[in-house]
């Protein structure tokens, strides 16, 4: 999969201080790329870089291999005219782009599920649709790359579903690149393709969803009624084991078994058959939350 943007050493300083360093971001085309980091981490600051709205103090960025380039934006709030629908608000960004019809205005009503908003005014909106306004905002003279700040935060549950929904459509059906920054890491990584990690106006990490899996491993949980002996018992499974040790005791007091992920029935009815009872067993992934705060030192604010 090719590159649609990269950035090299961007740079942005206010004063004396940084607040993006040699930032140096791959995106891949057609998946999502999940910006993470705190507040004032730099997160918005590229965003703005990449998408022309602010002037970089040294560092280039590309798409394409292209140095000019036009992205779809929603940074912050959504700007729409309150007092008009959907429709109008689309409208009009059409004509100041040179694409409008009525019909590229119903599609894109259509794409971010606003297409029965009717004519009732942006302003009476809830948070969520006017989100999914400004997405349709952004996709106005068709980028190829839209990028999206904070785009879920302070919704509803349902509004979070509703802007997720949105943007597996616009990846899966449009084939659109998107970056998206947001808090909610948990959310996050329902979506996102590949992460990168800000913090302190430098990018930590770059990293993909299967090499986050591979870094942070998986492994089954056990609590017993007597884990000594359920260690013992289950190194010594040859079936299992190929001569490893793959059991231990973890630092909560439960059985940890590694590299039989799909052997847990297995593990379980051993276990039965040698009197031990099995109080829980379940298989145990490190978070994106969790990562993030390891690379971090801990530090998740905002």
């Amino acid at each position: 999969m090719s590159y649609i943007m990269t950035t090299t050493n961007l740079t942005k300083t206010y004063g004396k201080k940084d607040a993006a360093k040699d930032v140096s971001i791959h995106v891949r085309e057609g998946e999502i790329y999940g910006l993470i980091g705190r507040n004032g981490a730099g997160k918005t600051t590229v965003m703005r870089m990449i998408s022309g709205l602010s002037k970089p103090t040294s560092g280039s960025y590309q798409l394409n291999g292209e140095n000019k380039f036009g992205v779809g934006v929603l940074i912050e709030s959504p700007g729409i005219y309150p007092n008009m629908s959907a429709a109008e608000n689309l409208r009009l960004k059409c004509i100041a782009m040179g694409c409008y019809s009525k019909k590229y205005v119903d599609d894109l009503l259509l794409t971010v599920g606003l297409e029965n908003a009717g004519k009732k005014n942006a302003g009476s909106f809830s948070l969520g649709m006017r989100q999914r306004l400004g997405i349709a905002l952004a996709l106005v003279g068709d980028p190829k790359m839209i990028v999206l700040d904070e785009p879920i935060n302070g919704l509803d549950p349902q509004g979070i579903v509703e802007v997720r929904h949105t943007l597996e459509k616009l990846k899966e059906e449009k084939n659109i690149t998107i970056m998206i920054s947001s808090h909610i890491l948990d959310e996050l990584s329902k979506l996102a393709d590949s992460y990168g990690i800000i913090h302190e106006g430098r990018l930590l990490d770059e990293f993909t969803t299967e090499e986050l899996s591979s870094r942070c491993g998986q492994f089954i949980i056990i609590k017993t009624t007597d884990n000594h002996k359920a260690v013992a018992l289950i190194n010594k499974m040859d079936e299992l084991t190929n001569g490893e040790v793959i059991a231990s005791t973890d630092d909560d007091g439960n059985v940890r078994v590694v590299n039989v992920l799909d052997k847990t029935i297995e593990i379980n009815k051993a276990l039965m058959e040698n009197n031990i009872g099995v109080k829980e067993i379940f298989i145990q992934r490190t978070s994106l939350e969790d990562y993030y705060l390891s690379v971090t030192g801990g530090d998740h604010n905002g």
